[in-house]
């Protein structure tokens, strides 16, 4: 039952949007409930009337109170279907045999037309609630800062959208119109029941009862099978994306076998714990049914020893046999919500998740770049390593700053913190004197443009890719952007010009193509700062001058800050910052830093830089 409650409270949020469809889901239910009452008196009387000479209580059976009633309702009833209904030793004319045709058909229909409707409205709101789950979920994973993400697993984070969001459709599917109808079913029906015999109904019903204690221990069972299936899929998921991800490498080093063994692995376990649940949902019919048979034999056995009136029990063991189906619906709904909870303990602690990376509650609008961007003190720890430290840096309004350093010297450290990707644990970042936390992510952001060596395109149209860096751009701009990224020509010899699609990741497309393609993007954005992070670090040497030549038009009139391990590009910056360890060691242009035999010396030397001067011995 907790656990039922516990997938209902997470899912009535959601639901709650469309109360309307809701509402008349479950009062449809509740018609279908309380039409299986209908059924038993519909069977009694039937048997009434074909054995007319049956029918007075036996005496001294004690009456369930506050039935009279009921009695009377029956008989008022009776009296007004009477001329319609057959009944033995009396002639038939044409209304009984219409009655009699329509008597059984009747509450049938009533029961499967109030089922659809009650069935149709439920998985309306169901799939509505999914989808909107699943956006909510996508919404939130995408507030949230770039450290979770470093902690998270791609599988892990499919599995939140697609996986968990999959059980708790299938539960609410299968087991949210059952658990509607079928307890008011199951009530309706024990009080048929009880009206015609109660001291026989709650007999049936202890050995109905004594099936809740398997029901609730397979549901452990299925929760426990649902949680190592998670467990193995979100692996295997990750699994695919590496390996389809990293194809090539694969490939190259002859790793197939392994692969395609580790996915095998993981089949096995989700195999596993796959057939635990099956285990759970199988078993749990033939122990109801045993269990309910059992009692209805008993019950046989008690009519006969007491010789009850046939006709009420005819009406008794009906009601009784009909329980036998509620009662395993509401078992297979345990079940489905108990590996449910699972996926939905996992989708409640995602929705809990807080960006580390706050937007201000009074947030200032980003004033036009003047001035200087200034590093004061600036100093970020990730967990419990420290990446830069101490950082003391001013970049004027127009300046081309090159920063350089050895690999996890802190560069692109510093880059992430001016996106606001993470926030400084100590100091601040200012634009023009204001905190950049002081600004909201979206307007901040909107200054800058990053063009970086892992190119992101995205499977659209050429035109689509370009105009991601300004949505609304008119093709006249994209085509633009393109001619100052040096793309036009090369766009123009596509299948279909700027309409091609470029695949995943832009997989048709060269590298330096890519490349172009993402420059187009900045220009198309026109922030007034550039950042560049190691842009044509992938690149071979004809790429490399193409792009480079891009890039040089890019630049013009902006502010850029560019990053590089490959210090021939920064040869054009007005002012160079090298970094080691995270922090700055040497400053000043390409020909200074050259000359003074330090860190900056060094690294050019590796590189083969004419004039590097290695200093004095």
């Amino acid at each position: 039952m907790w656990t039922i409650l516990k997938v209902l409270r997470f899912g009535l949020p959601f639901m709650r949007r469309y109360w309307s469809r809701l509402t008349a889901g479950i009062l449809l239910g509740v018609l279908f409930a309380m039409s299986n009452a209908m059924f038993v008196w519909v069977t009694k009387t039937v048997f009434a009337r074909l054995s007319p000479a049956i029918g007075a209580p036996v005496a001294g059976r004690p009456p369930l109170a506050g039935t009279q009633f009921l009695t009377d309702l029956n008989q008022q009833v009776l009296q007004l279907l009477d001329p319609w209904l057959p009944l033995m030793g009396r002639a038939l004319d044409w209304r009984q045999i219409v009655g009699g045709l329509l008597l059984l058909p009747t509450p049938m229909l009533l029961r499967g037309v109030l089922s659809y409707l009650s069935n149709y409205c439920m998985s309306w709101v169901s799939e509505r609630m999914i989808n909107d789950l699943r956006v909510a979920v996508l919404t939130k994973l995408s507030s949230l800062s770039l450290d979770f993400f470093n902690r998270s697993t791609m599988g892990n984070l499919v599995r939140h959208i697609h996986g968990d969001t999959a059980a708790l459709h299938l539960c609410l599917m299968r087991g949210l119109a059952d658990l509607i109808k079928e307890p008011i079913t199951l009530l309706s029906l024990i009080a048929a029941a009880c009206v015609l015999d109660w001291q026989l109904t709650l007999v049936a019903v202890v050995f109905l009862a004594v099936s809740a204690v398997p029901m609730r221990l397979l549901g452990k069972k299925a929760h426990r099978a649902a949680h190592g299936g998670i467990t193995a899929s979100i692996s295997q998921t990750s699994l695919l994306v590496e390996a389809l991800s990293g194809i090539r490498i694969i490939k190259a080093f002859g790793l197939e076998a392994e692969q395609i063994e580790r996915f095998r692995e993981y089949s096995r376990q989700l195999i596993h714990h796959g057939m635990k649940g099956v285990q759970a949902r199988e078993l749990i019919h033939p122990i109801v049914e045993t269990a309910s048979m059992l009692g209805l034999g008993a019950l046989v056995v008690w009519i006969v020893h007491t010789g009850r009136n046939t006709t009420d029990m005819v009406g008794l063991l009906t009601a009784i046999m009909l329980l036998n189906g509620p009662v395993k619906k509401l078992a297979s709904v345990h079940i489905y919500f108990s590996e449910a909870s699972a996926g939905v303990d996992r989708l409640a602690n995602i929705l809990r998740e807080q960006p580390t990376v706050k937007e201000p509650e009074r947030p200032v609008p980003v004033p036009a770049f003047s001035r200087e961007l200034r590093f004061e003190h600036v100093s970020f720890t990730y967990g419990h390593q420290l990446v830069v430290e101490d950082i003391h840096l001013t970049i004027p309004c127009g300046a081309k700053i090159g920063i350089a350093g050895e690999s996890g010297s802190g560069k692109s450290t510093l880059v992430n913190l001016l996106f606001r990707f993470y926030d400084p644990t100590a100091g601040r970042i200012t634009w023009d004197g204001i905190d950049l936390r002081d600004f909201t992510l979206h307007e901040l952001r909107q200054q800058l443009a990053l063009v970086s060596q892992e190119i992101v395109l995205f499977d659209k149209t050429v035109a689509e890719n370009i105009a991601l860096g300004r949505p609304g751009a008119t093709r006249t701009e994209i085509e633009a952007a393109a001619r100052a990224a040096n793309a036009h020509d090369f766009i123009c010899q596509l299948p279909h010009g700027y309409e091609t699609r470029i695949g995943e990741r832009g997989v048709t497309l060269s590298g330096g193509q890519r490349q172009r393609l993402s420059i187009a993007r900045a220009f198309i954005r026109n922030a007034p700062i550039l950042v560049l992070d190691e842009a044509t670090a992938a690149l071979d040497s004809q790429a490399e001058t193409e792009v480079q030549a891009a890039i040089d038009r890019l630049t013009e009139n902006r502010t850029v800050i560019s990053i590089a391990h490959r210090l021939s590009t920064l040869r054009n910056s007005t002012w160079i910052i090298v970094l080691s360890q995270g922090h700055v060691v040497e400053q000043g242009s390409f020909d200074e830093l050259l000359s003074r035999g330090g860190v900056f010396t060094a690294m050019a030397m590796r590189q083969g830089i004419a004039g590097a001067n290695p200093g004095p011995a």
